[in-house]
């Protein structure tokens, strides 16, 4: 069986945040299953350099605004065709964003090309490829969706990997889509009289995946649809939720080349010459108390500004912090200025480094993803491999990945982390010295750990659903 799998991003050659993560682990994971998977990808700068063995795939003369060609080879063991359009794709920095940390112009055109392409290739413009299904991710693909549905092509699948970012543009937009003008209704990309790239997926493809059956039932709800709820629950027969699984591989703390001292479960002990490391790259005092560790976007979605209110609460439990991320300034000013209040006992870097982000994993006690929604997460599946207790907000995938250490789960043994609802300051800094505590009793704590590195994180059982549903899908 071969699948298209189209996206705007793919780790390790460009990647903003999970959604590259869960394309660039995903093929691996179903050629377990029998199924070949070719990547869909903008041609930009570091694709176009990561590519080997190329071969010209198919040409254009004209792709939205320019000539482009098609290129398939190989980068990091993945089959990739990739878009090579200059005038679209062939700019520096991110992908979404100009200098100015604003959206590109163009994106309306950028990433119509993508869904273009996508249909092309898996519909066979080039007769040595044609798709059993074609695979979009996220807004920046769901184009694919509906070009198949209106121009011809295979079966479709659309995820969500994040339902806040929809893909809106003005209503001339689909003048220069080249679409059928009943694509321009309630069943294609109209939306509230504009054009919804993701609005349009939704409702043109057979299937619609999200990252966590949580996340599938909450954005059937007007809290978490973000105005496209309506649409999703008369499309609930086709929604369902495959838990995200990580790279094992790239993950596994008894081989992690990143981080200083390698360990398992029957060896925790050597966790701590990574605390070590962690403490000193971080500036924080020394010591065997409770290690907060975070790794993430500093937005209000990730409930970040609840967290950077509740630091004085955190160091008042005795813990100390090491927080990795970036995001929005009165966020990063706010967890700066309780650094600076508590000096050895916050520790805070601005940006992004992979490298640090496995040593956070491999030295902190506990990983804080305190989120308003939640798709699936990824950093909590981290945290459970490399025995970094999870606490969490009881929303979308992280309610499906923790268990919380409740009086009966701990007396059961199954708890993995902790949890809290709903996300305020108040239930926050209660799990905070629910960890504290627990963190107190050494041998409660190994257990916790113990268990969450017992934990199928694996792409395992999600690619297999995956897989099936593709088959479903083949044989309709």
């Amino acid at each position: 069986m071969k699948i298209l799998s189209a996206a705007s991003e793919i780790y390790p050659l460009v990647k903003t945040g999970g959604l590259a993560d869960v394309t660039g682990a995903l093929p691996a994971a179903l050629a377990e299953q029998g199924v070949e998977v070719t990547s869909l990808v903008p041609g930009y700068p570091a694709v176009m350099a990561a590519l080997e063995k190329t071969a010209p795939f198919h040409a254009y003369a004209d792709l939205f605004g320019g000539p482009a060609q098609l290129v398939r080879g190989r980068a990091h063991g993945m089959d990739i065709i990739a878009i090579d359009a200059p005038h679209l794709f062939d700019r520096p920095g991110n992908p979404y964003l100009g200098k100015d940390g604003k959206d590109w112009p163009d994106n309306a055109q950028r990433f119509a090309a993508l869904g273009k392409a996508a249909a092309d290739v898996a519909g066979g413009i080039n007769p040595r490829f044609r798709a059993d299904v074609l695979h979009c991710h996220d807004w920046q693909a769901a184009l694919g969706p509906v070009f198949t549905r209106f121009l011809g092509g295979p079966k479709s699948v659309a995820t969500v990997h994040n339902i806040a970012f929809q893909g809106q543009f003005p209503a001339s937009v689909f003048a220069m889509l080249d679409l059928p003008q009943q694509a321009f209704a309630i069943d294609g990309v109209e939306y509230y009289g504009n054009v919804g790239y993701l609005k349009g997926g939704l409702a043109t493809a057979d299937a619609i995946t999200t990252v966590s059956p949580t996340y599938a039932q909450e954005i059937c709800t007007p809290e978490y649809g973000m105005g496209l709820d309506g649409l999703l629950r008369a499309r609930r027969q086709v929604l369902r939720g495959i838990v995200n699984g990580i790279d094992t591989d790239l993950w596994d703390p008894e081989r992690d080349p990143r981080i200083p001292a390698r360990f398992g479960a029957k060896s925790l002990k050597q966790r701590t010459a990574n605390k070590r490391a962690l403490e000193a790259r971080f500036k924080l005092e020394p010591g065997d108390g409770l290690l907060h560790g975070v790794v993430s976007r500093l937005t209000w979605q990730k409930g970040m500004d609840i967290f950077a209110a509740s630091l004085d609460a955190l160091v008042a439990t005795g813990a100390r912090l090491a927080l990795l991320g970036a995001g929005e300034t009165a966020i990063e000013n706010a967890i700066f200025e309780a650094s600076m209040r508590h000096p050895g006992r916050i520790g805070v870097i601005i940006g992004y480094d992979e490298d640090v982000s496995h040593l956070v994993q491999a030295g902190a006690d506990t990983i804080l993803v305190p989120s308003r929604f939640e798709p699936c997460g990824l950093t909590q599946l981290y945290g459970l491999r490399y025995g970094c207790v999870p606490l969490v907000a009881r929303t979308g995938g992280l309610n499906d990945t923790v268990i919380d250490a409740n009086d009966a789960a701990l007396q059961s043994q199954v708890a993995t982390g902790f949890q809290f609802s709903p996300v305020d300051e108040a239930t926050l800094e209660h799990a905070l010295s629910r960890a504290a505590e627990c963190h107190a009793d050494p041998k409660l704590w190994r257990g916790l750990q113990k268990r969450g590195m017992e934990q199928d994180v694996s792409w395992g059982r999600s690619a297999a659903a995956y897989a099936q549903l593709y088959r479903t899908l083949a044989k309709a």
